[in-house]
């Protein structure tokens, strides 16, 4: 019988992760034809709704009802408007391992929204679902998304050579892939311990435990 994640909402002091609405169509549209969000995912290009509508009604749900993982939206708490996504994949249930991976809309960029939201999914993985490993890999270049690693606790555990396709724009203004390495870092139970107070100190944020 193959595990399976719960249909959770998970609240922080900022945020709400939660399943992805048809209503979200449109504004993740919109998030995932961003310049940086094309340059280091795999997405299709452009991204329409017609990518959205199946990805939220599809294939999104399907990674939880196989066993995959969990797709997260996360809204601003005050606003109610989508700041990004979560993403847990390639799940190995009997290792409790999983992979992590976000994106960030470019409104909310900045604000320390991909940490936060990274760390409550963590924290709920490590501490609600039992799991002993957390998963994240970057590309070489990435430097954002490796902060988000580094502010969360993770160790950098080697690099993946020429393991990635990333895209840049030649000189015509057209996207083109580029192989680049990847970073492995990773995520222990252990490894939480004092970081979000620290986080909390810095002014990000105090509250992420909080789900149902």
């Amino acid at each position: 019988m193959t595990s399976t994640f719960p249909n959770v909402s998970i609240s922080t002091e900022r945020l709400v992760l939660r399943p992805f609405e048809e209503s979200d169509i449109e504004a993740f549209a919109e998030m995932m034809n961003d310049e940086l969000v094309t340059a280091w995912t795999s997405v299709p290009h452009p991204y329409t709704e017609a990518d959205a509508r199946a990805w939220i009604t599809e294939l999104a749900p399907a990674e939880r009802a196989e066993g995959r993982g969990i797709v997260f939206a996360v809204d601003e708490f005050l606003t109610q408007r989508l700041v990004g996504t979560v993403h847990l994949r390639n799940t190995d249930w009997r290792v409790r391992s999983t992979e992590i991976a976000y994106v960030v809309a470019p409104w909310a960029r900045g604000e320390g929204y991909a940490s936060e939201a990274a760390l409550a999914t963590a924290q709920w993985v490590f501490q609600d679902r039992r799991f002993e490993r957390l998963e994240l890999r970057t590309a070489a270049d990435n430097t954002a998304s490796q902060q988000v690693a580094q502010k969360i606790g993770c160790i950098s555990e080697g690099v993946l050579r020429g393991a990635w396709m990333a895209r840049t724009r030649n000189g015509d203004g057209e996207w083109t892939d580029v192989r680049t390495d990847l970073i492995v870092w990773s995520l222990l139970p252990e490894d939480l311990e004092g970081v979000g107070e620290q986080l909390a100190d810095t002014g990000g944020f105090a509250s992420y435990a909080d789900w149902n």
